[in-house]
């Protein structure tokens, strides 16, 4: 069973060091539209340069300063976002895919809803045996993180408005793994993550993470697996809308509902330390 009577809009963006804030403005936007509109959206989404991606709960590391530090000497970029717990990394090797799903027509709960997405990524990958469950010691563990023999290659988390939900999931495609996640080790021992008892931090070990490249697809790209996902979508009998993208993301509607979203971000951000 199909999302929707109407196209899923595919959006496909690549953002910029100085634009990195309009990637979670963008996905505030789009949740609040496919809310209002019932109008269901696809969102994959890269940044340019590596970048550590702080949840939530990140904000309340012993010594936030130091972990932000520790992220200059790896040249990463960081900000922070408004949702999820913990931090992911995005770089040009990480896809993220963001599904929008109205709720009205169809009121997925929350365990369904990270089972559709779940089944949708095993859809394109039918040579691997991918399991879903918590992998513990990788970066943002969660319930319904997405594995291969034990190690993580995608993340998912999610959030709601009244009638629509964001199902957003990163994978892991190419690059060097064991650097994401020594570099995310760092981030919390500099933080001091493990001498506190009030808010949990994952203990990263690298083992139990990889990329699909690593998985024996070597020359798989973030346009495959984009390609991929979109026939997956199609085969539950979905159509998908490939053109408009550039139209709608000029409309009026977007273009106020991402000011908004951007002011937002923005603020949450500049309550970060200076480092």
């Amino acid at each position: 069973m199909g999302l929707s009577n109407v196209a899923i809009t595919a959006i496909n963006k690549v953002y910029s060091q100085p634009q990195k804030l309009l990637s979670f403005a963008d996905t505030n936007a789009l949740l609040a539209l496919c809310d209002r509109l019932q109008r269901p959206f696809v969102h994959f989404w890269t940044t340019e340069v590596p970048t550590l991606i702080l949840g939530i709960n990140d904000r309340h590391l012993p010594n936030l300063s130091a972990a932000l530090a520790s992220l200059k000497y790896h040249q990463f970029d960081y900000f922070l976002r408004n949702s999820g717990g913990l931090a992911v990394i995005s770089d040009p090797k990480v896809l993220n895919i963001s599904l929008f799903m109205p709720l009205k027509r169809t009121p997925y709960s929350v365990d369904e809803a990270y089972a559709y997405i779940a089944q949708l990524i095993r859809s394109c990958f039918d040579t691997l045996t991918i399991d879903t469950y918590e992998i513990v010691h990788s970066y943002c563990p969660g319930k319904f993180d997405l594995s291969v023999n034990g190690q993580k290659i995608a993340g998912i988390a999610q959030r709601r408005t009244e009638n629509a939900v964001v199902l957003m999931l990163y994978m892991s495609v190419g690059g060097n793994q064991d650097d994401r996640s020594q570099t995310v080790i760092d981030f919390y021992q500099a933080g001091e993550a493990q001498s506190q008892h009030h808010w949990q931090f994952p203990v990263v070990d690298p083992a139990t993470m990889t990329t699909l490249q690593q998985l024996g697809m070597p020359t798989i790209t973030n346009d495959d697996v984009r390609q991929r996902f979109i026939t997956s979508l199609l085969d539950t009998g979905d159509a998908v809308d490939l053109s408009t993208a550039p139209e709608f993301l000029r409309s009026e509607q977007f273009v106020q509902e991402q000011a908004k979203q951007l002011t937002k971000i923005q603020l949450r951000n500049q309550q970060l330390p200076v480092v």
